[in-house]
């Protein structure tokens, strides 16, 4: 069997290739045993046949003394010493036969097993080490820090060496198996046929007599010779029969010989051709080195020739697999290994595998639903992520280069995946893509989470939501849940490839949605987005995409729309301001709604500003930020004069409150003050509709250019996601958290949103942000953290949540750095909470209730 290498697979050092070589060295290593076992074999015949030939001398030496002892009987010395005369002839044929035996079978083919698979087997040691060196190298350089510069220097250094060795003794490795694969046939059939054809001379040339002389003889001598007669009579009809074939062979035997050097010759053009490439890769990456001093950096990122595979994505390859390569993959089990693994994308799934022989592991298995992220907060280098609906993949790759060519190439599925399949994926049945949202809500889907067609449902309600917001395609089946929008399954693959931080895609159908996502989409909708993001449209005369239009079209328009923010209409300064009053106004009259209830405890000493106090809320809002409408799926915002009544409808028909007996008595409600600022600004129209739980006027401030962190230096250094939990919204929170506000950003006392709302009491958003990971650790300037201002309020489901997510936080740890997102329990927990402050907010507010049949 002949199997030949291919240089290029070689290159990769891919299962593919170590099956390949793994089968030749078994076959090789069956050969030399076969080889040496009939070179053992062909010893003995050739020694036995020695024996025989002595022995048929000694029996024709009594053949003669018998004919000189029968002098007087002519007839008997003549015919005995024919006889002794043709049988001494047999035995120079045979000895002749023997001598060619050891020829081609022993000399030659022991040869062939000494030299051949000697070289074979020298080779094979020297892959062995070389391989080993190369893993052992690439550990180490997976293993080296970011931030020890000599030690991942150190470790770039002896890839580098060790890939080069490895990449020319591999080659040669190569060459030398396929040129011991062309050679064994010529080898093997040459030997055997050297002995064949000495036998064939030697029962062909026998002299006539044999076959006429002895014919009307009838001694006892003479059966013996007609013994011999009918052995080579009939070993010469056998040859005469095998003379053509022999013939054959020997003409294909000539061309093998001229085919192997030939064979010989290209693979040696083709090793050195691929040496010289290589060689000149290494000069030419040489020639672009900046400067001495940034080249450990250029180095470890722009090594991509060094790397053992040359990644290309390509969707049209003849195999199936777009793309495929090595990495390292995080293991999930309580120890967090790293194992270094053959990946590929194909079928549109990412697989891995760790021999060729192994059935793929499936990561991902479907594309759509997942995505891919950089991971810059562990140690090691060049580290990603992809995330899908249950679990998520931490890989490391080899170099910058190709971590980035890896990103590129997830993505691009990504891409084919939504335009190739279409509607296909709407019938899979999917858990919830933490592309889009957080991880930190547990993988397992609730019963209490919506998902399919209730969710489906509620969001294509919402006026405007039945067609896509961007191209108008009716029953849009996917959602942007940064946006608050609906989209098609074309304009949803458009979305994803902007990145995360300009769209999250996420699908209506096959997805799980958590309650606060889901009010958050009900809050907002195609219609209020277009009104923002397509607001000068017509002016400029833009034409909107419509279904069936190109998709480069459409995604040219969607780039105008959300990237460039092209027909967003700015506002004058003198509307900036009025619209900055008003929305102060608003949360004046939301927090005035609430003066005439009995005034809930004040936190433990809070530093409040001057002139403000935040007790003042309404109870439901406070707690959850959700107040269902009638249908069940809006949150009463206080965002229009419309709204203003059902804010005090909601004041007024909230269950009186009064302070539990552990708690020092309340101090006097007042209202936020709105001072005059320095300056109005987008900012400042973010943080006044945070407060004033406006998602309306709060998408139309980032729309407008707002940082989501702006931070109000007049106002005590606090930020828009404060102002949210001031404001006593939950979805207010969630849209602010969906668009990379930062949980943890603290104001000049030193409070983030996490110590606000522990301190009012939001135990809905203590909930949603220890999820997002807030730090439960952080201590205010009075050295308080929010664990330790729950208790001294004696709230004891804040006091639970902190607690909880402490003892998972130190389980984490104890894991290890690279542990999972939890104990199960904790996320069942958080997901109890989460479905309680979504919709049945009453519940939380055990603590503060007024009960008038208590004294």
């Amino acid at each position: 069997m002949k199997i030949t290498v291919d240089f290029e697979e070689c290159l990769k050092d891919s299962p593919r290739f170590r099956a390949t070589i793994e089968e030749v060295e078994g076959d090789v290593c069956e050969l030399e045993s076969k080889l040496d076992k009939l070179v053992k074999l062909c010893i003995g015949m050739i020694d036995a046949g020695k024996a025989y030939n002595a022995a048929n001398k000694q029996f024709v030496s009594g053949i003669r003394e018998l004919a000189q002892q029968s002098t007087k009987d002519e007839v008997i010395e003549s015919s005995l010493t024919k006889f002794a005369e043709s049988l001494q002839e047999m035995i120079n044929y045979h000895t002749i036969l023997f001598d060619q035996a050891q020829r081609s079978i022993k000399t030659q083919l022991q040869t062939f097993v000494k030299d051949d698979l000697r070289k074979f087997k020298e080779a094979k040691k020297q892959f062995d080490k070389v391989s080993e060196e190369k893993e052992a190298a690439l550990i180490k350089n997976a293993q080296a820090p970011r931030n020890k510069q000599h030690e991942v220097e150190e470790a770039t250094n002896i890839l580098t060496a060790t890939r080069k060795c490895f990449r020319h003794i591999v080659l040669d490795y190569v060459l030398q198996i396929n040129v011991l694969q062309s050679k064994r046939r010529s080898e093997i059939l040459k030997s055997v046929s050297i002995l064949i054809y000495p036998l064939y001379q030697m029962i062909t040339q026998l002299p006539p007599i044999w076959f006429s002389e002895y014919s009307l003889s009838s001694s006892q001598m003479l059966s013996f010779m007609y013994a011999h007669l009918t052995f080579f009579h009939q070993g010469y009809d056998l040859f005469s029969e095998l003379q053509p074939l022999m013939k054959l062979l020997g003409g294909q035997l000539d061309q093998l010989v001229v085919d192997a050097a030939k064979e010989k010759r290209d693979m040696e053009q083709k090793h050195s051709t691929i040496q010289q490439k290589a060689a000149l890769q290494e000069v030419t990456e040489l020639h672009s080195v900046p400067d001495c001093r940034n080249f450990c950096a250029w180095r470890s990122s722009s090594d991509f020739s060094n790397d053992d595979t040359k990644l290309e994505y390509n969707v049209d390859a003849d195999n199936g697999i777009a793309m495929e390569g090595y990495l390292f993959k995080r293991a999930s089990n309580a120890f967090k290994t790293w194992n270094r693994r053959w990946f590929s994308i194909q079928n549109n799934q990412l697989v891995y595998q760790k021999k060729f022989k192994d059935n793929p592991t499936v990561v991902v298995e479907d594309l759509r639903l997942c995505t891919v992220k950089h991971c810059e907060d562990i140690e090691r280098r060049f580290c990603f992520e992809v995330v899908s609906p249950t679990k998520s993949c931490m890989m490391q790759a080899d170099s910058e280069k190709l971590r980035q060519a890896w990103i590129k190439a997830v993505q691009n599925s990504i891409a084919t995946a939504f335009r190739d399949k279409g509607d296909e994926g709407e019938k899979l049945d999917r858990k919830s893509s933490t592309s889009t949202g957080s991880l930190d809500s547990g993988g397992e889907p609730k019963e209490r989470s919506l998902k399919g067609e209730s969710a489906l449902q509620k969001v294509l309600a919402i006026p405007g939501n039945a067609c896509c917001c961007d191209c108008g395609q009716p029953d849009p089946r996917w959602a942007s849940i940064n946006l608050g929008i609906t989209l098609c399954i074309q304009c949803s693959g458009i979305h994803r490839s902007l990145g995360v931080h300009f769209s999250k895609v996420r699908s209506l159908t096959l997805d799980t949605w958590e309650p606060e996502l889901l009010k958050l989409m009900c809050e907002l909708g195609n219609g209020v987005i277009n009104q923002i993001y397509e607001a000068r449209r017509e002016e400029l005369g833009a034409r909107k995409p419509q279904p069936g239009d190109p998709r480069h079209e459409v995604e040219a328009y969607i780039k105008a729309k959300y990237v460039d923010r092209r027909f967003v209409r700015r506002p004058s300064d003198e509307e900036l301001r009025n619209k900055v009053v008003s929305l102060s106004k608003q949360e004046k009259r939301l927090s005035s709604s609430s003066e005439h209830l009995p005034p809930r405890p004040p936190p433990p000493t809070p530093k409040l500003r001057p002139g403000s106090n935040v007790s003042g809320q309404s109870v439901k809002s406070a707690d959850s930020g959700i107040q269902n409408s009638a249908d069940g799926s809006r949150e009463m915002l206080a965002n229009t004069a419309s709204n203003n009544s059902l804010a005090d409808a909601e004041a007024a028909e909230a269950p009186p409150m009064a302070m539990p007996a552990t708690l020092p008595p309340p101090s006097p409600c007042k209202e936020m003050v709105f001072y005059e600022p320095k300056e109005y600004s987008q900012g400042l129209q973010l943080y006044w509709a945070s407060c004033a739980r406006s998602l309306p006027d709060m998408a139309e401030a980032l729309a407008h250019g707002a940082e989501v962190n702006w931070v109000n230096t007049e106002d005590d250094k606090r930020t828009p996601l404060i102002m949210a939990v001031q404001g006593g919204s939950l979805v207010a929170c969630e849209f602010l958290l969906q668009n990379a506000a930062n949980v943890n950003q603290q104001d000049a006392q030193g409070r983030g949103p996490l110590h606000h709302a522990t301190m009012l009491g939001h135990t809905g958003q203590v909930c949603l942000f220890l999820k997002r990971g807030a730090n439960q650790n952080a201590a205010d300037i009075d050295e308080k953290t929010p664990l330790t201002i729950a208790v001294e309020a004696a709230n004891a489901d804040i006091v639970t949540l902190l607690r909880l997510a402490k003892m998972n936080e130190e389980m984490r740890e104890a894991e290890g750095p690279y542990s999972q997102s939890g104990d199960e329990t904790y996320q069942d927990i958080f997901q109890d909470f989460t479905h309680m402050a979504s919709n049945d907010p009453d519940k939380l507010n055990r603590y503060q209730q007024y009960d008038p049949q208590k004294p």
